[in-house]
C-alpha cells in the first residue's frame, strides 16, 4: 500500500458512520450485509447510508456484490490488512521485539488467517 491509497482509507474511515458500517461487516464476515440491513443495524436513513457506502467502496474498504434483487457488501480484510501494515511497516524503529505485543494481539484477531473480499 501507498500513501496515497493509505489517506484515502484512513480519509473514508475518519467519519463516525462510515467507521461504524466498517466495523458492522468486519463482523459479519464472511458473508456480507445487504444495504438496507446495514441502514437498520446503525439506524441510517437509506439515502445517507449509499452515500457512506460508496465513499467506503471508492478507498478499497468495501466490495459489493449483486444477489438477486439486494446488492451485499463485504469488508475488504485483505485492504485492512495492508492498511495496518502499512501503519506498522516502519515499528520500533528495526526493534522487533518492542512491537511483538502489537503483532501478538493483532494474529489472535484473526484465527487461522483470513482472506476477505477484496
Amino acid at each position: 500500500m501507498d500513501t496515497e491509497s493509505a489517506l484515502a482509507a484512513l480519509s473514508a474511515l475518519s467519519q463516525s458512520t462510515r467507521l461504524a458500517i466498517f466495523r458492522l461487516l468486519v463482523r459479519h464476515e464472511p458473508d456480507g450485509l445487504p444495504a438496507g440491513d446495514v441502514a437498520r443495524h446503525l439506524d441510517v436513513p437509506q439515502n445517507t447510508i449509499s452515500a457512506h457506502l460508496a465513499t467506503l467502496t471508492r478507498a478499497g474498504l468495501l466490495a459489493s456484490q449483486r444477489r438477486g434483487r439486494l446488492i451485499v457488501y463485504r469488508a475488504s480484510l485483505a485492504r485492512l490488512r495492508d492498511l495496518m501494515l502499512f501503519l506498522v511497516r516502519d515499528c520500533c524503529a528495526g526493534s522487533p521485539e518492542l512491537c511483538a505485543p502489537l503483532v501478538a494481539h493483532l494474529g489472535s484477531c484473526c484465527p487461522g488467517g483470513e482472506t476477505g473480499a477484496g
